[in-house]
């Protein structure tokens, strides 16, 4: 059995796909994060999670396929609660998910952590391609993007001891060289910014997530429970394509603060209803 990276259970990142694609392994990485980890801990029936998917459009036998892969990959551990299958996060699946509600939580989940920027070399060999995979996805979900070959870079002061605590021990020693750096004057960071990201990309996803959840009937056929899964889900992906660059390099109008404020606005509008749907299902 091996065990995911947040970045890994997310999935790839497709650079032409919407932040509102809801494959469903992100879907109930949304619903363990919000109702399940440090909240419930008893096993939530297959029946469940079924039910609160199939309102979002994801049949029973793609649910179960990703319970499936979610405990193959250390996230869940299987129960049998009766004539039922029931499923609960394993110590690893909770810490994953404590990593994600840190970032879907936090104040300011758009802003760099500290100034400058972080630098990122590694050396996999070729026969390891799982390996080099795993870096790779682990590098993107904290922000790192290409410069040039063999150069990542990401804003602020990254704590790469944390992002790649899952990976380290697989890595030989040197595989990975880090490093902090500051522009120097004379050679501004706004051309290698555009060189890294795609900042319109970046933009669009701000501008798909504000007008879908921007919409007052965004989730009025859906129950609570759903509805809130979604806006995790989405979410999540949001914080996924965009990597917290300062915003002296983003142009006017960025539309950061507006994600944010409907983001908060909409889980705390969804908070009620939705643990009260829960409680009455896993009753």
């Amino acid at each position: 059995m091996s065990t995911l990276t947040l970045s890994e259970v997310l999935g790839e990142t497709d650079a032409e796909a919407s932040v509102l694609t809801r494959k469903p392994r992100q879907l109930l990485l949304a619903f363990f994060g919000e109702y399940v980890c440090d909240r419930y801990f008893e096993p939530v029936r297959a029946s469940v999670l079924i039910g609160v998917l199939e309102s979002a459009g994801v049949g029973a036998p793609a649910v179960r396929t990703n319970l499936d892969r979610m405990v193959h990959s250390g996230m869940l551990e299987r129960t049998r609660l009766g004539r039922e299958i029931g499923f609960e996060l394993t110590p690893h699946g909770s810490e994953v998910l404590r990593e994600a509600s840190g970032r879907v939580n936090g104040p300011a989940p758009f802003e760099p952590q500290g100034d400058g920027w972080t630098l990122v070399s590694f050396t996999v060999p070729e026969h390891r391609r799982t390996l080099r995979h795993r870096l790779r996805a682990a590098l993107t979900w904290s922000g790192f993007a290409v410069l040039r070959d063999g150069m990542w870079i990401a804003p602020g002061a990254v704590d790469l001891a944390s992002a790649l605590d899952a990976i380290i021990p697989d890595l030989g020693p040197g595989a990975v060289n880090a490093f902090t750096a500051s522009e120097l004057a004379g050679f501004p960071m706004d051309e290698a910014v555009r060189v890294a990201w795609d900042v319109e990309r970046i933009r669009d996803a701000h501008h798909e997530f504000i007008a879908h959840w921007g919409r007052e009937d965004a989730a009025s056929d859906l129950p609570p429970l759903t509805a809130r899964t979604l806006l995790v889900a989405d979410w999540l992906a949001l914080l996924r394509v965009d990597p917290r660059l300062p915003r002296q390099y983003m142009g006017a109008d960025w539309p950061a603060d507006r994600s944010y404020e409907l983001f908060t606005r909409r889980h705390r509008e969804f908070a009620f209803p939705a643990v009260r749907e829960f409680a009455a299902r896993v009753a």
